[in-house]
């Protein structure tokens, strides 16, 4: 239990600092820096762009070196990001800063994805990942209170303290992974040193889940913009609708990651999932027409959140039981580029279909997410297949002195 519980603790720091920085990193940079709005969202997807490209080689590197080690050094390196922002003065500092914390981020996350894999057993990482899931969302919110303050108080030196927490964060997580079990690291046996770049259904199932993972910025950006420009509803639903997201995940998301023991449940966890968010997209649909906004926003926002927590426990699964034992790191960063690419591409494509187009555009936006949902499964299939055809994997070795 001990492993599991420093497993959760660094996951709690992470997100706490990872919450101050979502809440006051724009205005910091548009406010402190001086940056504009444009030049902000051009480094931050510059630097989100070169860390998912970095997840592979990172997580490849944890796998042959070993993941705690290489997870604590980015988590350190992921502070030093935090950090290196108080610094930015100029635009190009800023990029380079972004792809430092980006980079250190993406490929910290394949490797503690790979140390969790190394750690626990094949039968209870999506249990292990649903509590991991439930906790950053209560950091998250901590995290976001954190920030919350330093905007209100709207100073320089309060965006200073914020950051500051922020990479103390980080480095409390790095402690706490240091303190875990090691695990040995694999030696390659055979095939190419970045196998998951040829691995042509993994890379499928990975691209049907960016799809699916579409959903993310709905209730950031999507949802807040339709309520007040599409709706009637008063606009205090927009931070209704963030609560109780936050408390669904928090309450109900490891109950429902317990339904899923293998690939089979997980495609089914992801199919289902399809539907339900093709019947919110739907009630979200109808909450721009008459006076009952305010109800159809809640039950939308209910739907959203079931299909939201039946989509992580399928994906979890599905990313943890294709990848081979002895390559979980690079597998990992390679399925890790399915969030960063829907940060990426969600926004633009959401609004404007949704904001656009209005209801039709909700439809659309739900036959999406239902058709990605039904594919899943034959692309599974199809990634197993290839498995039993590769025959037998090494495994990896832990050492579980206090697991």
């Amino acid at each position: 239990m001990t492993t599991r519980r420093n497993l959760t603790f660094a996951e709690l720091a992470n997100s706490i600092g990872d919450g101050a920085f979502l809440v006051t990193s724009a205005l910091y940079f548009a406010r402190i820096v001086g940056l504009s709005a444009t030049e902000i969202g051009v480094g931050l997807t510059l630097g989100w762009a070169v860390g998912a490209v970095a997840g592979v080689p990172l997580g490849h590197l944890a796998d042959r070196r070993g993941p705690r080690g290489v997870a604590v050094t980015l988590a350190v390196a992921t502070a030093a990001g935090v950090a290196s922002f108080l610094l930015v003065r100029s635009f190009a500092l800023f990029v380079l800063a972004a792809c430092l914390y980006g980079t250190a981020q993406t490929g910290q996350s394949a490797a503690r994805q790979a140390l969790l894999a190394g750690l626990v057993a094949p039968a209870e990482r999506t249990g292990v990942r649903a509590v991991l899931q439930a906790t950053r969302n209560g950091g998250l919110a901590i995290g976001a209170a954190l920030g919350g303050l330093a905007l209100h108080l709207g100073t320089r030196e309060a965006y200073l303290a914020v950051f500051a927490v922020d990479a103390v964060s980080f480095l409390a997580a790095a402690l706490v992974l240091s303190r875990l079990p090691a695990v040995a690291p694999v030696v390659r046996t055979h095939g190419p040193r970045l196998a998951v770049l040829r691995d042509r259904p993994y890379a499928v199932v990975t691209l049907v889940n960016t799809v699916m993972l579409l959903y993310m910025p709905l209730l950031s950006l999507v949802v807040p913009l339709w309520i007040a420009q599409r709706t009637t509803a008063p606009t205090w639903l927009i931070s209704a609708l963030l609560v109780l997201n936050t408390v669904s995940v928090l309450l109900l998301q490891v109950r429902v990651a317990r339904r899923v023991k293998g690939l089979a449940d997980a495609t089914r966890s992801v199919r289902l999932a399809g539907l339900i968010m093709l019947a919110a997209c739907a009630v979200f649909a109808l909450s721009g027409f008459g006076s009952w906004a305010w109800l159809f926003l809640l039950v939308a926002g209910g739907l959203q959140v079931a299909g939201e927590m039946l989509l992580s426990s399928g994906s979890w699964e599905i990313g943890f039981g294709l990848a081979p034992a002895d390559k979980q790191g690079q597998y990992q960063g390679f399925f890790g580029i399915a969030p960063a690419v829907a940060r990426m591409l969600g926004p633009a494509v959401l609004t404007t279909l949704v904001i656009g187009w209005g209801a039709i555009g909700w439809l659309i936006v739900g036959v999406i997410f239902v058709t990605a949902g039904a594919v899943m499964a034959p692309a599974v299939r199809w990634a197993e297949r290839t498995r039993l055809l590769e025959g037998p994997q090494p495994q990896a070795v832990a050492h579980h002195e206090n697991a």
